[in-house]
This record gives C-alpha cells, sequence and structure tokens, in this order.
C-alpha cells in the first residue's frame, strides 16, 4: 500500500460515520483498486412516474427549510485568535475572459488570519459550536477556511477576506500527504473524483454548518483574476484554448497563449500510457486513451482515470498540475446554510456541494466573470433550496451537477427548488448537466428574472439548458420551469460546438452552445469523450409562463437566435460494444403560455433532432400563436 493510500486509510479510521460512510462508497476509498459501482439507467428508469403535483412537492422541499439551523449563543472573533487587518494596493488584473483593469489586493507582507480563521473555528467547534465572527476590514487569507460540525461563520458588514491567489498555499495544510505535489484534499474536479488543491472554503463530511454574511459588502474574494507571478498568469490562465465556436465576449483566456500550460495542455507528470498505472486490457485502454497524447493533458486525464477504475491514491494532482479548485465545497455535509454574502473572482466553480443533504442557499451575490465561474453547482445533492440569490457569472448560474464517468456512485441529484433568483449574465440561466451521469431529477424552478444586463457585450448564452451525450449519460426526469421572465432575451447570434465525424449533425449547424431560449443538448461537446457508450434519457419535462423580450440587434428586434433547440441523443456517437443499447429520444416535453419574442432566424425558429412528443400549447414565436406537437 503506498504512503498515499495509508493516509487515506487512517483518515477512513480517524473521521466520523459520514465520512466513513463516504470514503467506503466513493471510488476515493478503493484503495484495493476494485471499481466504483455505476448507477444503471434500468434501475433509474423504474421510478419514471409523472408527478401528480409537482408544485405541492417542490412546496414540501421548501417546507423543510422553515426551521433555521441552530448553534450555540456563543462568539469566537477572529481578532481573539490574533487576527489583523491589511493594507491594500491597485495591482492589474482580469475581471473576465477578455476585460482587464485595476484591482485591490493585499499588499506584499500582509498579515495572513489563516492560522487566527483556523484556531477560532477549531475552539469553535471543541467547546459545542457557536459563531466564529469576522468583523469590518480587509484580511488577507493564504490558506482555506474548513469549516466543522455545529460552526457557523459570520461576516459582519463591510468584512472583505481577500484569499491568497497563490495556488501552493492551497497545498499545504490538507489531510494527506502527497508529497512533491503538496498536503491536498479529497475533492471532486468536474464531478470526478480526485486528491487535489484546497478549495478556498471547504468542509468534508460536516453536519450544521453555516457561512453567512451580513449583507453583500460581506466578501469572500477569490483573486481569480489577479496574476501570481512576473508572466502575468492568474487562476483563470489554466482554462487554456477556448472550444466554443463562435463565442461572444469569451473568445479568449486571460494571459493564456498556445503552448503555455494549462489544463488543457499535455502534462509530462501524467502516465504515458494507462497499462502503465492500472490493470487493463489493451482495447480498453485504446478506447479511453484515444488518438495521440491529448489525453495526458489534466483535465482529460483525470476523466481518463474514471473510466479506468482507478482508485484515489493514484489521482494525486495539486502542484505541478493545472486543476483549479472551486472556490466553496462541501463533501458529504449535511444541515448547511449559505446565506447574504457576496463572493466574487473565483478561481473555478463558485459553490461545489456534493453528496449533501438539506442545503439551502439565499440571498448570495455571485459574481464572478472568469472561466468556468459557475455560481451554483450541486452535485448527488438531496433537498436543495435556491432562493433570492442573484448570479453575474463567467459560466452558467447554476448548473445541477451528478457525477461523470464511472463516479457515479451517490447517485443523482433530486429533490431541488430555485425561486425568486435574479440571473444577471452568463451560459445558462437553469442548466442540468454536462456532469449527469448519476441523473437528475425532481427540480423546480420558478419565479425567476433572467435579466442579462450586459446582452450588448456579453450576453447570456441560453435560458433553460440541458447538457449531455454518450459520455456523460445519465437521466433527467421531472423538470418544472414556470414564472420566468427575460426582458433583454439572450444572445442573438448561433454558437457551436464541433461535431464528430460522421454525425449527422454537420458542425456550426445547430446552436447548442448559445443562441436559443430554451436549449436541450445531447450531443454536448462530443469531440471531447473518447469513451461514448452511455445513451442519455431525457423525459416529463415541463416548462411554461415565460415571456422574452426583445433587443436591438444588427438585424433588427430579436429575443434570440432560435426559440427552442432540442438536439436529442446522436446514436453514430455510440462507440462501444455491439449490440448498441436503445437509443431513446427526448420524450414528454410540455411547453405552454410562452412569449418567445422574435427570433433573429425567422426561418427556423424551433430545431429539433430525435424528438417524440413535444407538446407546444398557446406558445408564441414571432407573433404567430403555435399549438401543436412535434415529433421528429
Amino acid at each position: 500500500m503506498s504512503d498515499i493510500a495509508k493516509n487515506l486509510s487512517n483518515l477512513s479510521k480517524t473521521t466520523n460515520l459520514r465520512r466513513r460512510r463516504f470514503l467506503r462508497q466513493s471510488s476515493l476509498a478503493t484503495l484495493g483498486g476494485v471499481a466504483s459501482t455505476t448507477l444503471g439507467l434500468q434501475t433509474a428508469s423504474a421510478k419514471n412516474v409523472t408527478l401528480a403535483d409537482p408544485w405541492a412537492a417542490a412546496q414540501a422541499i421548501v417546507d423543510r427549510f422553515a426551521q433555521p439551523l441552530k448553534f450555540r449563543d456563543v462568539d469566537f472573533l477572529i481578532t481573539e485568535f490574533g487576527a489583523k487587518t491589511c493594507e491594500l494596493h491597485s495591482v492589474p488584473g482580469w475581471v473576465s475572459f477578455e476585460e482587464q483593469t485595476s484591482l485591490p489586493s493585499p499588499k506584499l507582507g500582509s498579515f495572513d488570519v489563516y492560522p487566527a480563521i483556523t484556531a477560532a473555528i477549531k475552539a469553535c467547534h471543541a467547546a459545542g459550536g457557536g459563531r466564529v465572527v469576522i468583523p469590518k476590514g480587509d484580511w488577507y487569507c493564504a490558506g482555506p477556511i474548513v469549516l466543522l460540525s455545529n460552526v457557523h461563520v459570520h461576516l459582519l458588514a463591510g468584512a472583505h477576506i481577500y484569499f491568497s491567489n497563490q495556488p501552493s498555499d492551497y497545498a499545504k495544510y490538507g489531510s494527506v500527504d502527497c508529497g512533491a505535489k503538496g498536503r491536498l484534499v479529497i475533492s471532486r474536479w468536474q464531478s470526478n473524483d480526485c486528491l487535489n488543491y484546497s478549495p478556498l472554503v471547504y468542509a468534508f463530511g460536516q453536519t450544521n454548518i453555516a457561512i453567512t454574511g451580513e449583507d453583500w459588502t460581506s466578501i469572500l474574494n477569490g483573486q481569480g483574476g489577479v496574476p501570481f507571478n512576473e508572466a502575468g498568469d492568474c487562476w483563470w490562465t489554466w482554462k487554456g484554448k477556448q472550444r466554443t465556436i463562435n463565442s461572444i465576449g469569451q473568445g479568449t483566456t486571460p494571459n493564456f497563449t498556445a503552448g503555455k500550460m494549462s489544463e488543457n495542455t499535455v502534462n509530462p507528470l501524467n502516465a504515458k500510457a494507462l497499462q502503465d498505472i492500472t490493470t487493463i486490457a489493451k482495447d480498453d485502454a485504446a478506447l479511453i486513451q484515444g488518438e495521440a497524447e491529448r489525453w495526458r493533458a489534466d483535465a482529460a486525464y483525470l476523466p481518463a482515470l474514471s473510466e479506468a477504475n482507478v482508485p484515489l491514491p493514484k489521482r494525486v494532482f495539486g502542484q505541478g498540475h493545472y486543476l483549479r479548485p472551486p472556490m466553496i465545497q462541501l463533501i458529504a455535509c449535511d444541515k448547511v446554510l449559505l446565506q447574504g454574502y457576496q463572493v466574487k473572482d473565483s478561481p473555478f466553480w463558485v459553490h461545489h456541494p456534493v453528496n449533501c443533504r438539506d442545503l439551502k442557499i439565499d440571498k448570495v451575490l455571485v459574481r464572478s466573470h472568469g472561466p468556468n465561474s459557475d455560481g451554483f453547482d450541486p452535485e448527488a445533492c438531496d433537498n436543495v433550496l435556491v432562493e433570492s440569490c442573484t448570479f453575474d457569472s463567467g459560466d452558467d448560474c447554476i448548473a445541477i451537477k451528478a457525477g461523470k464517468n464511472r463516479d457515479t456512485q451517490y447517485g443523482p441529484s433530486q429533490n431541488i427548488v430555485i425561486q425568486n433568483c435574479t440571473m444577471q449574465s452568463g451560459h445558462g440561466a437553469v442548466t442540468l448537466g454536462s456532469e449527469m451521469a448519476g441523473g437528475i431529477q425532481n427540480v423546480y424552478a420558478q419565479n425567476l428574472l433572467f435579466e442579462n444586463i450586459n446582452w450588448a457585450t456579453n450576453p447570456l448564452n441560453t435560458a433553460i439548458r440541458l447538457k449531455t451525450n454518450m459520455n456523460r449519460g445519465g437521466f433527467l426526469r421531472h423538470f418544472y420551469v414556470r414564472n420566468i421572465s427575460i426582458p433583454n432575451g439572450v444572445q442573438t447570434s448561433p454558437s457551436f460546438y464541433a461535431t464528430l465525424p460522421g454525425s449527422p449533425i454537420a458542425s456550426r449547424t445547430v446552436a447548442t452552445a448559445a443562441g436559443a431560449v430554451v436549449t436541450f443538448d445531447c450531443d454536448y461537446a462530443p469531440v471531447a469523450d473518447n469513451v461514448r457508450t452511455r445513451p442519455p434519457e431525457v423525459s416529463h419535462v415541463h416548462i411554461s409562463n415565460v415571456k422574452v423580450g426583445n433587443v436591438k440587434s444588427k438585424t433588427g428586434q430579436h429575443s434570440c437566435y432560435q426559440a427552442i433547440v432540442i438536439l436529442g441523443p446522436v446514436a453514430s456517437d455510440y462507440n462501444g460494444s455491439l449490440p448498441t443499447p436503445k437509443i431513446l429520444p427526448v420524450s414528454d416535453v410540455h411547453i405552454e403560455n410562452c412569449d418567445f419574442g422574435n427570433t433573429a432566424n425567422r426561418e427556423h425558429p424551433l430545431y429539433l433532432y430525435n424528438v417524440q412528443d413535444l407538446n407546444l400549447k398557446n406558445v408564441m414565436i414571432n407573433g404567430e400563436v403555435l399549438n401543436k406537437v412535434h415529433s421528429v
């Protein structure tokens, strides 16, 4: 057993019951190389029945949060543990994919409050819980805030935490010693289990925890666009080359140039062949690795390890690698409150709870326009309420996840309510996927404003979005949406993803990346995945009372490029063993009482492929009312 495996084994022995259960279930605990299980679609489909009263079911989820979390009425001020404020100066930095400006940042040599915050949290936890208070002021934190059970971390008005922008500061304090790659933590990166840099705020296996702010002047700042070296690289540089065709306002990556190391650049630290690190049949390895060495880039290498059933001790990233950590990641936690603060400039996804239960995020402002700045990504979570939040994002505002490749052991994301929120900008306002191999069900979104405030320069790509493909697979069922206002429409020009050779879908023809109000994309970025053996299932979707306004585009007053794009599974993408499994159309989709405004593409306001029973009822597009059932 390797030293890393021993570290993980010791961790599983010393942690609480919920953490031990997580380690036993996950690929992270397969120290002997036993494969993690994959949730079968047949088992999942057995429950595919229509809910009698979906909005009553949604209200029952909301009602679960009627009673607030309880904490001991004792405060632990970080100043009592030695914390001191810092001084700021202006530095050149990035605020989006393409825009630079001067940003406030702590001066070199600023006092580091990481030890004080850590000591306050540990003291609070040891005393039976309470509130850790961060007073007004500017604070420099060169390490992660790690939450413990029964601890409520509260930022007073005017409290502004500037997290260190140095990646090495998040490879110092983790629970797993990985040698030259640093002290790392158990994490998930784009829905695959790994050991990696610590998220900036982290919890693992904790219960009854909270992060709150007094108002939106209570700020958690990830400094994702602030350079950390003389070359001008920042966290966001690690994104690497952009792949979307005809993107607007996000065509480049901050300070990235061809050949520079990134998540999409071949990393010489990664194995040259899967047979070098695990026992695997030659044909299986060839399928997973694909052609040439592209699979050795970190962002492709981790999914390859999942496909090959490689256990956690060999899924080690951290220093020398380029997988950016989420801003806030909570794993295997329950009874969680996130409330009242602002979070900005995240290195990667902003909020990423994994395998959590009973989690509420309320009145939070997300303002992060960098690459992959998803606002809120619940993954394999059960009973989640998203209420009265505002998202101003560089990627999807909300993106519900559920595992990727073989890492589906925590089951589906389910029983999620999104209500009374505002989405100011982003890729998708409410998105499901693309990492959804474990399935998504019972999601309710209502009373939302998709404001699209940057419509002229960096518009909302699409409003209601599903992303999956033959690799990600999974199921989506029982998705209900109502009462959506989109006053400034969505992107009025099309953006695309490349398609595979031989596909009936020609490249640059279907606007799945951007341009439609409703986009169901079951052929999402297929060239990115070598293994394409898991057909997705999509059914029972109900969308009503969506009103979309027009804006002035180059060709007139338009609300979108197309109103609805539904690209069902593409059978020719399948590259597994024969016989080919049944590939089902997107089915039982109901859209009613909607006004989609005027499409820029008047000739084809709808695009449909492999769809059965798309029911349009009192749907207005280009001034024409549609009442029709489509099956194509």
